[in-house]
C-alpha cells in the first residue's frame, strides 16, 4: 500500500468514525429526522455538484428502484437509527456497535441462502454477540434511561447496512459513484415526508449554535458525501478486500473522538468488548492484516 492510499484510509476512517461525534452534537438540538434529512440533502447536494463537474449521469429512469432500495437500507434507515440512538448512548459505544455490520451480512446471506455458516464465521458470530455483551453490560451509557432501546436501534442499523450489503451482491450492477449519488437522493426523498410531518416545530425550535451547524455541515459534506469519494478511490488503488480495513479503524478513531471532544470515558471493558467484537468481525469477513499489503491484480 503506498504512503497516499493509507493517508486515504486514515483519513475516511477518521471522517466515518466523525459521522457518530457529529451525531452526538447535532442530537442535542434536532430531532433525529431534521438532522437526518440534513445529512443525507447535503450529501446529495455535494455529490451532485461533484458528478456534474466529472460529467457523471444517474440513468434514474433504468436505476430508480435500485437507488430507493439502497437508498433506504444503507442510508435513510440507519442513520434514522443511529440518530435516535444518539440521543441516549454515547458516540464510543455506537461506532463500536457498528463494526458489527459485516457479522449482521453473514447472518443474513445465510439465512437467504439456507445454507448453514462455515465454522469461522460462525464462531466470528458468537464472537461478535459476546462482545456486545460485554459492552452494553460495562459501558457508563448503558445506564442512562432509555439505553436498552437505544442499543436495540444501534445494533438494527448496521443489520440494514448488513440486507444492504446482500441486496447488492445480487443486485444488477451500477457505477459505484452513482451508488452513491442516487442512493442519497433517494435517502432525501424517503426522509422528506417525515420531516413534512414530524419537524417544522421543531426546526423553528432549535438553538441553531455555531457547534450544531458545524456538525451538520460535517456530517452531511465530510463525513458522507466526501467519505464516499475517499472510499470509492481507495477501492481503485487498492481494491474491495484491503478496503474492508476501515471497519476496524473506525472503532479507534470513534473511541478517540468520543474521549477527547466529548470527554466519554474509555474503559478496560470498553476496548475488551471492541476487541472481542473486532475479532468476531474479522473471523466472518476472513480479513487478514496482510491484505493491506496485497495490491489489487490488474
Amino acid at each position: 500500500m503506498s504512503l497516499a492510499s493509507l493517508i486515504r484510509l486514515l483519513a475516511l476512517s477518521a471522517l466515518w468514525s466523525g459521522s457518530f461525534l457529529f451525531l452526538k452534537i447535532g442530537a442535542s438540538a434536532l430531532d433525529p429526522v431534521t438532522l437526518i434529512a440534513l445529512r443525507v440533502s447535503l450529501a446529495a447536494a455535494f455529490l451532485l455538484a461533484v458528478g456534474m463537474a466529472l460529467g457523471k449521469k444517474l440513468h434514474l429512469r433504468r436505476h430508480w428502484r435500485h437507488f430507493l432500495i439502497l437508498g433506504f437500507f444503507n442510508s435513510a434507515l440507519p442513520f434514522l437509527l443511529f440518530a435516535i440512538a444518539a440521543k441516549t448512548i454515547s458516540a464510543s459505544l455506537m461506532s463500536i456497535l457498528n463494526a458489527t455490520a459485516p457479522i449482521w451480512g453473514a447472518a443474513i446471506s445465510a439465512l437467504r441462502s439456507r445454507a448453514p455458516l462455515a465454522p469461522k464465521p460462525a464462531v466470528g458470530l458468537a464472537l461478535g454477540l459476546g462482545g456486545v455483551a460485554v459492552l452494553t453490560g460495562f459501558d457508563p451509557s448503558t445506564l442512562n434511561e432509555g439505553a436498552l432501546l437505544a442499543i436495540i436501534l444501534a445494533l438494527a442499523a448496521p443489520a440494514s447496512y448488513g440486507i444492504a450489503t446482500t441486496y447488492a451482491r445480487q443486485a444488477e450492477s451500477v457505477e459505484p459513484f452513482a451508488n452513491a449519488h442516487g442512493s442519497m437522493w433517494a435517502a432525501t426523498l424517503l426522509m422528506a415526508p417525515l420531516v413534512i410531518f414530524e419537524s417544522p416545530a421543531l426546526i423553528e425550535s432549535a438553538a441553531f449554535d455555531p457547534a450544531m451547524v458545524a456538525s451538520v455541515l460535517a456530517l452531511g459534506i465530510l463525513c458522507t458525501g466526501f467519505a464516499y469519494l475517499l472510499y470509492f478511490r481507495l477501492i481503485a488503488d487498492i481494491g474491495p478486500a484491503p478496503a474492508l480495513t476501515v471497519t476496524f479503524l473506525i472503532p479507534v478513531f470513534g473511541v478517540m473522538w468520543g474521549a477527547l471532544v466529548l470527554g466519554e470515558p474509555v474503559s478496560g471493558a470498553m476496548v475488551l468488548g471492541a476487541l472481542i467484537v473486532l475479532t468476531g468481525t474479522a473471523l466472518v469477513t476472513g480479513f487478514s492484516p496482510r491484505l493491506l499489503w496485497q495490491r489489487r491484480s490488474a
